[in-house]
């Protein structure tokens, strides 16, 4: 059941929907809401577009068969639903009150009221940190093998990473690169005895134990890597033609942690499953804020779809309702 807030400020606005995030699942739940009419108001946040923007070559998202720069199938997004009448801030949500309905946010200097929440401010891949990492993102050095493995075929590519992602990105490159390294910290690998014994048998994976990136080498693309020796520091160039990052990833669920369920690494979790419901009635979760399995732009998508289905049909509902003087 609900609980009405007592008193609205007057000055602030009241939206049917508010979405926080602008990856695929954020343009995809505003296309929907605003084909609804139900004019929903976007939170863009600290990245505009998501992971998306930070990926040169998209050839694995339906419709678009000579591929696509990540980029720009963001802006075709946005324009899309900005079309319908979806309205854009570059805010990003920095305090919300799920405690009583309709639920207060503030998101940089705007400030106001929402009937529905749909939550799509998505995840982050780690990084190390490195000189020039952030320079060749997009240009050698990725945190998606199943997005940008196909580009590599033929090539040389290095994976860090010790845990079970890794070994299964590095598994997974091995059908596309003719060499594969894996750079593990330690001497032994985190990842699970079945991701390990993958990693022993495959011909074209070597793992190099004791080794950490001291830097990314390369001008306008990756043509190698500094690697340096835990054990006693020295450091060695290595050519290759891709890095590949497998170090984990860090859902901005910050915000909305305090009200909603969320698992031991942070990621929010549904209600219901296969649901984007949330215990909180009227507040939808999608993309990859709460997906750490599949991570691909197509099922982020479709997660946004699902909310701002969920939000259209919760409103029309809670509107019958409130008509009827029933409790919500």
């Amino acid at each position: 059941m609900l609980t009405h807030r007592a008193n609205l400020q007057q000055h602030l606005p009241v939206h049917d929907v508010v979405i926080f995030g602008s990856g695929p699942a954020g343009h995809t739940a505003a296309l929907y809401s605003a084909r609804a009419n139900l004019k929903p108001v976007v939170f863009e946040g600290n990245q505009p577009g998501g992971q998306l923007t930070i990926t040169t070559d998209v050839d694995n998202f339906p419709g678009f068969p000579e591929g696509i720069m990540g980029p720009e199938l963001m802006e075709r997004m946005k324009a899309q639903s900005e079309r319908f009448g979806t309205r854009y801030s570059y805010e990003m949500c920095q305090e919300i009150d799920l405690s009583a309905w309709p639920y207060h946010f503030k998101a940089g200097g705007e400030e106001g009221y929402a009937r529905t929440v749909i939550i799509a401010t998505g995840a982050s891949a780690k990084y190390l940190g490195l000189p020039n990492e952030l320079r060749l993102q997009g240009y050698g050095v990725s945190a998606c093998a199943t997005c940008d493995g196909f580009f590599y075929r033929g090539k040389v590519v290095a994976v860090v990473g010790g845990g079970d992602s890794a070994a299964e990105e590095a598994t997974f490159l091995t059908r596309f690169a003719s060499k594969v390294y894996l750079l593990v910290r330690r001497d032994k690998l985190r990842a699970s005895k079945i991701m390990q014994d993958r990693v022993f048998q495959n011909e074209k994976l070597e793992v190099l134990w004791h080794t950490e990136v001291a830097d990314v080498l390369g001008d306008k693309h990756v043509t190698g890597v500094v690697l340096r020796d835990t054990r006693d520091g020295s450091t060695r160039d290595q050519t290759v033609d891709g890095l590949f990052l497998a170090i984990g990833h860090e859902p901005n669920s910050g915000p909305f942690r305090p009200w909603l369920d969320a698992d031991e690494t942070g990621y929010l979790v549904p209600s219901e499953p296969g649901t984007p419901r949330t215990k909180i009635p009227g507040v939808f979760i999608c993309g990859d804020v709460q997906d750490h399995v599949y991570r691909q732009a197509i099922t982020a998508a479709g997660s946004g779809c699902m909310a701002a289905l969920e939000a259209e049909r919760w409103l029309e509902s809670t509107q019958h309702a409130l008509k009827a003087g029933e409790a919500v």
